[in-house]
């Protein structure tokens, strides 16, 4: 699989492995530091488009290039705009920030302290979110326009925190799971949900790529449904080697091919999402009660890295099942860090007490070691 990174130096120097990579330690402001390559780049900069290919060789490469120190306070949710080339975050300090990943800037931040702000997905235009609250007395979802600020609509039916929420890439639809032990259907069109499906657990859902399938996963299975049929029940129920622990995340690779589920005790397991077949079981530290083990494909689906309950984050090789990486958490943070990666391009991003962008270092990189 193709992915592209832009090398990119100042007019008149480099650093000392010469690529231009920034810490941004707030408002958006970034100097020059020494480390990987950064997506994108600063105004008159030379920019070269090298083309790699995801291998163990450039996960193990990987490592911190600009880094945003300015939240002080847990990064609880990321998403990236597969249409544009932003990034959305949220926070625990009740903000939602609009990142430009091609620049590693952060264009814009949203204050929701009335309601507080948990999970964020973009919906299909570069700049409207659905958010889930998260004050103790609100458990509403609501869609927000970034652009100039305004509620678009208003989604009530949770009765508890929403823990899983996923968008359909296919149309209008998405999906949301709560401590209310409820999984709600809905279009953003329309306020009131369109479906509910009630669980025995703390409900983990996501949608397919194609959005035609979505998964609902609780006390130790995965269910299978048709998007268009979910009424009938699911059409598939596998098992995850009988782990009974929480639910936490689960999700597809890009083609479908794959699923993974995270759960409280610290597992990684990853599955055949036609067969349901169990290929790989990863251990990292159990997370808190209330904590999340978030995990994500690479673009390929060939890897998986992953957060764990001391704060560091972990690359495994779904072909091989073995650890390719591991990269200790920032400033000593032992909650499990949120992790991103970025449609079709050698990054991912991790969001703990700080935000990294995690990216190869092309010094590292035997193809591009003796370039000049």
């Amino acid at each position: 699989m193709g992915l592209y990174i832009y090398k990119s130096a100042p007019q008149n120097r480099k650093n000392r492995r010469g690529i231009f990579v920034r810490d941004c330690s707030g408002a958006g402001e970034c100097s020059e530091i020494t480390g990987g390559a950064m997506v994108g780049g600063a105004q008159g900069e030379r920019e070269e488009r090298v083309s790699l290919e995801l291998s163990e060789e450039l996960v193990r490469s990987m490592e911190p290039g600009a880094v945003f120190r300015d939240y002080n306070c847990r990064i609880s949710s990321i998403d990236f705009n597969k249409n544009s080339s932003y990034m959305v975050t949220a926070s625990d300090d009740d903000s939602i920030r609009l990142y430009d990943v091609a620049t590693a800037t952060c264009m814009k931040t949203v204050n929701s302290k009335k309601y507080g702000v948990d999970l964020v997905c973009f919906t299909s235009h570069p700049t409207t979110v659905i958010y889930s609250s998260r004050n103790g007395w609100d458990d509403s979802l609501r869609l927000l326009s970034l652009h100039d600020n305004k509620y678009l609509r208003y989604f009530k039916g949770h009765h508890d925190r929403v823990v899983s929420l996923s968008l359909c890439s296919a149309g209008e639809s998405f999906i949301s799971g709560s401590l209310d032990r409820t999984v709600l259907l809905w279009d953003q069109r329309v306020e009131k949900c369109q479906g509910l499906l009630r669980v025995q657990g703390r409900p983990a859902a996501a949608y397919d790529d194609q959005g035609l399938v979505f998964t609902i996963a609780f006390g130790g299975y995965i269910r299978m449904f048709d998007s268009r049929m979910y009424h009938k029940g699911p059409f598939e129920i596998f098992s995850v080697g009988g782990d009974l622990s929480e639910a936490n995340v689960v999700k597809f690779s890009n083609d479908g091919r794959f699923m993974l589920l995270t759960t409280m005790d610290g597992h990684i397991h990853v599955l055949d999402s036609f067969r349901g077949t169990l290929l790989s079981t990863y251990s990292v530290k159990p997370v808190a009660e209330e904590s999340t083990l978030d995990a994500t494909f690479s673009p390929d689906g060939m890897y998986v890295v992953s957060g764990s309950g001391d704060g560091s984050a972990h690359a495994w090789s779904v072909r091989s099942g073995k650890q390719v990486q591991s990269w200790m958490g920032g400033h000593g943070s032992e909650a499990p860090p949120v992790i991103k990666w970025a449609p079709g391009s050698p990054m991912f991003v991790t969001g703990s007490s700080e935000l990294a962008f995690v990216i190869p270092d092309l010094s590292k990189l035997s193809a591009y070691a003796n370039r000049k």
